[in-house]
């Protein structure tokens, strides 16, 4: 029998409707098929029309702006000033991809002629990336429009030249229905082939897509048990395929003596603001701050603490994350060595609301507890008295995405050695800054060691496109069969010609 899938409100924790069936396993090998036959016609748009693609699917997304956020909000709770944030997010993204294709360096083009070298002669060799083939997204339930349907991985891999079929997280089907019904629409206006993008529900759905031949690479974002879910999937298949998993991160915050002694009250308004943003759920949540002992400390946890009392009940995404949320953090307010010292608004009827928590612990014994992530509207101080019981404390700490110091005026010495110690388990350090935010550039990317990823090229960032590329090299061929690309004299985009960088002319 078909199973429907179900839009639910989370202020009410009521079905709204369904949007629905869950995909069998024959519509999935239809839609991972369909994939397969458009990658050429969609490797053959080329730069310039792939570079159209993506702006013709950011104008569609704009026009549909107050539509699809009225539904992600009604489905998400996350608040329509947000959710018109993170649109233009990603309406940002999908034409820096433009940029990215038009600019070209990503395809690392190199030709070698032919000639002697220190080895002996040397074949005429040309080498440049081409895309992987159809790719499986999976939506992630905290940022419907960002790392879901629309988002890194679907806009890096449509660059790349590569289909996507995406698998619609089950927080909220019915914004992943609208926007793929958006982009399927506009990507057809631009002269995509059919077949360029699809859609899946249902938890079956997606493991038969992680399993299909047809998908040459994952894109996921979500749990650790999630990911190695999808990890033992592809394990199992007869050709395993690279897996690109953004995961968990506890993201540890340090504030230095002096940045307390500094402002203090500040720290610890702007600190609760970091971490109960968004209900608290963001990968990016300062999940455990360093603070000093003493004085100066005690004025940013004060702060903290007046700042959790007055702050509202958020509404979770869904039953599944408020029931954990309660489960976990009340398990880390009862852990040996923690304490609680503030909480904030309690629910009030029905929904997935959550109660904010500031807890506290020493950094000289560090509970195991707290060093695991929470996803939710909580934190925990962990008090250390000078840098040797912080630098100990760091030993203890997961790999996280993030890692963040609060420095004093001019101060330089503290938060080099802390970056120094950090710098092996992070993968973005932020000074005088907090790290709820992620912003789209060149320069920017959105990873870490295990836990938080597995790879070095992640959703964020220009570099997501190379996780869905691989290299090929063209021996002792004829121009004519060449990309031209990698034709004598093109001149469009940057290569490496016998050793030299060229840069575009004109």
């Amino acid at each position: 029998m078909p199973v429907d899938v179900v839009s639910t409100d989370p202020r009410t924790g009521e079905a709204v409707e369904v949007v629905a069936q869950e995909t069998t396993p024959a519509e999935v090998d239809r839609l991972c098929a369909a994939a397969l036959d458009a990658a050429p016609a969609l490797d053959e748009l080329g730069r310039v029309g792939r570079a159209a693609l993506l702006r013709e699917l950011a104008d569609a997304l704009e026009a549909r702006r107050d539509d699809v956020v009225a539904v992600a909000d009604r489905e998400t709770a996350l608040g329509t000033t947000r959710l018109n944030g993170e649109l233009t997010r990603t309406c940002y993204q999908l034409r820096l991809f433009a940029e990215v294709l038009e600019e070209g360096s990503y395809l690392e083009a190199a030709v070698d002629h032919a000639g002697d070298s220190p080895m002996g002669p040397r074949p005429d060799l040309r080498r440049m990336l081409v895309p992987i083939g159809p790719v499986a997204v999976f939506g992630a339930s905290n940022f419907p429009l960002a790392f879901s349907v629309p988002g890194g991985d679907t806009a890096s891999a449509l660059a790349a030249g590569c289909p996507v079929v995406i698998k619609a997280h089950g927080s909220h089907p019915a914004t992943s229905q609208l926007v793929f019904e958006v982009l399927a629409e506009a990507a057809g206006t631009a002269g995509a082939p059919d077949g360029t993008l699809g859609i899946v529900h249902g938890l079956q759905a997606g493991a038969d897509l992680v399993a299909h031949p047809a998908i040459r690479a994952v894109g996921f974002t979500g749990s650790v048990n999630g990911g190695r879910a999808l990890l033992e999937i592809i394990e199992r298949r007869p050709d395993p395929v690279p897996f690109f998993g953004e995961l968990s991160s506890l993201n540890p915050l340090v504030v230095t003596p002096q940045a307390a002694g500094e402002r203090g009250e500040t720290i610890g308004r702007e600190l609760v603001g970091s971490f109960t943003l968004g209900g608290g759920q963001f990968c990016t949540k300062p999940g455990l701050a360093f603070v000093p002992a003493g004085p100066e400390g005690d004025r940013v946890v004060e702060a903290m603490a007046d700042a959790v009392r007055t702050a509202a009940a958020p509404v979770l995404l869904n039953e599944g994350i408020a029931g954990s949320y309660g489960r976990i953090s009340d398990g880390l307010a009862a852990a040996p060595g923690v304490e609680e010292v503030a909480r904030g608004e309690q629910p009030s009827g029905a929904g997935f609301a959550a109660t904010p928590m500031l807890l506290t612990t020493s950094a000289r014994e560090l509970p195991a507890e707290v060093t695991e992530e929470c996803f939710g509207p909580v934190s925990v101080v962990a008090r250390y008295d000078g840098e040797a019981e912080l630098f100990a404390a760091f030993d203890a700490l997961p790999s996280s995405l993030t890692a963040t110091v609060l420095r004093g005026e001019g101060e330089t010495d503290l938060p080099l050695a802390v970056s120094q110690q950090l710098r092996t388990r992070a993968g973005r350090i932020i000074y005088d800054a907090y790290p709820t935010g992620v912003a789209v550039s060149w320069a920017q990317h959105h990873g870490g060691p295990w836990p938080s990823t597995n790879s070095q090229h992640t959703s964020v960032g220009t570099t997501a496109i190379r996780r869905f590329l691989r290299p090929v090299t063209w021996q002792g061929a004829p121009a004519e069969v060449l990309p031209e690309e990698l034709t004598d004299g093109y001149d469009r985009i940057p290569r490496r010609v016998d050793g030299q960088l060229q840069l575009p002319r004109g």
